[in-house]
Order: structure tokens, then sequence, then C-alpha cells
């Protein structure tokens, strides 16, 4: 089974793989980035996809931000340029008894 390490691409030709681990080498809590380029037959490859996978903390609350519709229903974080779109905190969640009272929305530089 492949290991993860940071910044180093596991290449592949089957589009799953499985992220294990173990007491001793666990992802650290909160968001960790994964990102996935594919390349065509031709050699071309992709611009980088990339998703947050949510480590949850057992004693501070946990973000989650997603897209959503205006029913809210959770969406691809596909938007259209110019396009309007609806961010959304609900999922976030702390473990009982403790509850969320503030959500910080911050568009953040892409470098």
């Amino acid at each position: 089974m492949p290991r993860f390490e940071v910044n180093r691409p596991i290449a592949q030709p089957d589009p799953v793989i499985k992220v294990e681990v173990t007491p001793d080498a666990p992802l650290p809590l909160g968001a960790n980035r994964f990102s996935l380029v594919v390349v065509d037959s031709s050699g071309n490859a992709s611009e980088p996809a990339i998703i947050e996978v949510i480590v949850r903390d057992i004693d501070k609350p946990t973000a989650v931000l997603d897209v959503v519709d205006d029913a809210g229903k959770r969406i691809e974080p596909i938007v259209g340029h110019g396009r309007t779109f609806i961010l959304s905190g609900t999922r976030s969640s702390d473990l009982p008894p403790g509850k969320i009272v503030e959500y910080r929305f911050t568009l953040l530089d892409r470098t």
C-alpha cells in the first residue's frame, strides 16, 4: 500500500487510492489538503484538483466549509466566472455539550 508523504506525488494507473493511517503516523487535526493531477495518453497534465479532508478534533470544534444552492443543498464547489454562490458552514460541529456560536468567513490569498 502506498504511503503518503507531504508534497510527494504517488503515480498510479488506478483512479482510486486508499489513504492508510496508523497510530504512529496519523493525519494532523483539521483540514488536510490532497491534490490530483491527471495525465492523458499524449502526456498532457491537468491543473491540480484540490480537496480538503477534515480530521476531527475530539476537544475543539471542527470547521467545515461547503458551497450550497439556494435550498441549502451541498453542491460541487465549481462556479461560473462572475456568478454568485453561497458558502455554508452548517456542517461545522463541536462535540456536545459544546456548540458553535460564530462563523468567520475569509477570502484567502491564492498563493
